[in-house]
Order: C-alpha cells, then structure tokens, then sequence
C-alpha cells in the first residue's frame, strides 16, 4: 500500500543524498562519461531536473513532456552546464515537484505520463524517487545498487517484475532473494519456469539493465533477456 508521506519524505532524503554527492564533484568531472552510454554526468543530471518538471506537470494536468524530440533536446541543451548551475536547476525543480505533491489532491487518479502509459498519481512520488536513486547510481560517483534502501530495493523489483509481466518477449520468470523475497514476471512467450537467484541488488540490476547478470544463479534454463527499459 502507498504510504504518500514516506514516499515523499524518501524522495527528499534521496535528492539530499545525491545533491550533497554531486556537490563535491567539479566542472571537469561532471562533463565525465557516466555509466549510461552516451550520456555525461551533465546529461544525467539535467535529465534530473527535466523529470522534476515533467513530473509536476503531470500533476498540474499537463502532459508530461511536449513530445520527444523536446525532451532530448532540453537535456542536451543543459548537460554542459557549470556544475553550480546543475545544483541550483536541480534543487529548485526538485523543491518545486516535491511541493505540488504534498498538496491535497484525489491521489486515486489515474494520470497519463510518457509514451501513452498511465498509473495512479499516487505512485507519482515513487516515480520520482526510482528516478533519483537510480540515477545517482549511474552517475558513477561511489553510490552503487548496494547502497540503495533495501525497502526501496525490494519495491523497485516489484514495480519492474509488474511491467515485465506477461511480456511477450519474457518467458515465465521466478525471482529468489537471497533473503527469502520472491517475485515473478514474464510468461508471455513460451518456455520456463526460468529460476533466477541472487542477491536483491543483483536481481535489480539485471533487471533494469544495470547488470549482465552474471552474479546471478539460473535454474530451468538461460539467462533472460530482458526488454530495455
């Protein structure tokens, strides 16, 4: 069950976290390669900013961007930027989204985000949050996968096991934590059960593509591939 207060208090310790990390970088390091292929630390963190902005949009009942070809070129646009410029756009957006959403409002509706999908406004302040602890990850600055909340960890395996559900390209899938936790996903193509083990951290970096998944154990057949994200 969404708990509104926690998420949004997570979501403001996770952009502490990650404002406070990325201060101590420098307008060299910042224009450095991240971990996501072709994207500087300056991209991820101006993609930061823009998601802030989408994201209250979405809550205000705008659509979330005004088409692709804006967004791209809005993160291209500010990735270069001074690394104190990045902050202050990141803080403000981030404040910004973080006050539209501890406003009242009926959190059981349904809004309309990126490409067509939709979800409850409810889990809007998770949204935010998978997007800046993610992300604080693949800016490559010491903050790995097994740094993340473990509750955060468990809750992001089951929103990807949700939207991997029935995929027509994933055969049926079962997830083993090394700490009990399991999941399933998949089933929307022939084969399996596939029996994937492994750590929590290693199950979610596989399954977001942070990971080739070789950390983890397979039963039942090969290693999925799993569809990008």
């Amino acid at each position: 069950m969404t708990d509104h207060a926690h998420d949004l208090e997570a979501v403001r310790e996770a952009t502490d976290r990650l404002l406070s990390a990325t201060g101590k970088l420098d307008d060299t390091t910042i224009a450095e390669p991240s971990r996501l292929p072709g994207w500087s630390r300056g991209h991820v963190l101006a993609h930061l900013s823009r998601n802030a902005d989408a994201l209250l949009n979405v809550l205000q009942g705008r659509p979330m961007y005004a088409d692709s070809e804006t967004r791209e070129r809005d993160i291209e646009r500010d990735a270069p930027r001074p690394l104190a410029d990045q902050l202050a756009d990141a803080r403000e957006s981030a404040d910004l989204f973080l006050a539209a959403a501890a406003e009242p409002a009926d959190w059981s509706r349904t809004v309309t985000l990126r490409n067509g999908v939709t979800d409850s406004a409810s889990r809007l302040p998770f949204r935010r949050r998978i997007e800046v602890e993610m992300h604080h990850v693949d800016l490559g600055i010491g903050y790995e996968l097994e740094d993340l909340p473990d509750e955060f960890v468990a809750r992001e395996i089951d929103f990807l096991a949700e939207r991997f559900d029935g995929h027509p390209a994933v055969v049926s899938t079962d997830l083993a934590a090394d700490d009990g936790q399991l999941w399933t996903t998949g089933g929307g193509t022939e084969g399996g059960p596939v029996v994937i083990r492994g750590t929590a951290p290693e199950l979610l970096g596989w399954l977001s593509g942070r990971r080739d998944g070789s950390a983890l154990t397979v039963d039942g057949g090969t290693l999925p591939v799993m569809p990008p994200l």
